[in-house]
């Protein structure tokens, strides 16, 4: 994308936002109902990860918009209103009390430094044998599958149990990045974790999700 579209897109949200903010402030409900609409579905998956169960992540994020409305005059957009949004819900959920909320900030779920291979070892050529290091089969070319298969309700569903069953941090960055839709810098001023391991997360969680949907899709 050309610098000069990036721009005038970067002008058009921001003017876009600041419209928006000036209705909530006026106590417009339909503007409020859209930022809900925008912003829910993924406070909630991302407060998934700070409590034991839906149910009480659910009264978090009811929390957390509560939080919204009251400090509405106080946002003075240093960050997007999305990240402000999801800042609030964090700290809300850090904060909840009880056994609930997790005693440890987020960025400590989530070292860059561990050893946790991406791809599984056994899917390239073992040192020895020749082309060492190389696939022992190419993941599969789903560009010529027809495109309902590829978005049908069942590959979904395998996407999703997929995520559900990935660490912590990297739940929390994909269902931001891939299913929110969030950008790099929202996610990193949100969680409070590097660009180097918000990369890191994203990956080793697309990797997962990719592998089992290549089991679903070849067979």
């Amino acid at each position: 994308m050309a610098p000069v579209q990036e721009d005038h897109q970067s002008i058009a949200a921001a003017a876009e936002e600041a419209e928006l903010l000036v209705r909530l402030r006026a106590g417009d409900e339909r503007a409020f109902e859209s930022l809900v609409e925008a912003y829910h579905g993924t406070m909630l998956a991302v407060a998934r990860n700070y409590v034991k169960t839906r149910d009480v992540a659910e009264e978090v994020v009811q929390e957390a918009w509560l939080g919204v409305l009251k400090g509405l005059d106080r946002f003075e957009g240093r960050s997007s209103l999305k990240t402000w949004v999801l800042k609030i819900l964090v700290n809300t959920a850090l904060t909840r009390g009880g056994r609930e909320a997790r005693s440890v900030p987020f960025s400590s779920l989530a070292p860059a430094g561990e050893d946790e291979p991406a791809v599984e070892p056994e899917r390239f050529r073992p040192p020895g044998e020749a082309f060492a290091g190389h696939w022992n089969g190419y993941p599969g070319d789903w560009s010529s599958r027809p495109e309902e298969g590829l978005l049908g309700r069942e590959t979904i569903d395998v996407a999703k149990a997929a995520i559900e069953t990935l660490p912590d941090a990297q739940r929390t960055v994909i269902a931001m990045r891939d299913v929110a839709g969030c950008s790099a810098e929202e996610v990193c001023d949100t969680l409070d974790v590097s660009e180097g391991n918000q990369r890191v997360l994203l990956h080793r969680a697309r990797s997962h999700v990719r592998a089992a949907l290549e089991r679903h899709l070849d067979d």
